[in-house]
């Protein structure tokens, strides 16, 4: 499943790296949009199989941030 961001963010940490086992709600990634903190949640169980950005990369809405499967 694709991860993507919902609207323009800075990607301010990544909290998972490729290979690890995840569950549904963990939080995969912190992003910045509108001066905001925001967790972005892994919405299936499964393993980061590719991340697509890093810490402090700008992203547009609909970028890929990771894939999760």
């Amino acid at each position: 499943m694709d991860i993507k961001a919902k609207m323009p963010s800075v990607i301010i940490s990544m909290d998972v790296a490729v290979g690890d086992t995840v569950t549904k709600g963990q939080t995969l990634a912190v992003i910045e949009a509108m001066k905001m903190k925001n967790n972005t949640p892994s919405p299936i169980d499964g393993t980061v199989k590719s991340i697509a950005v890093a810490a402090g990369d700008r992203v547009k809405p609909g970028a890929l941030i990771m894939v999760v499967e």
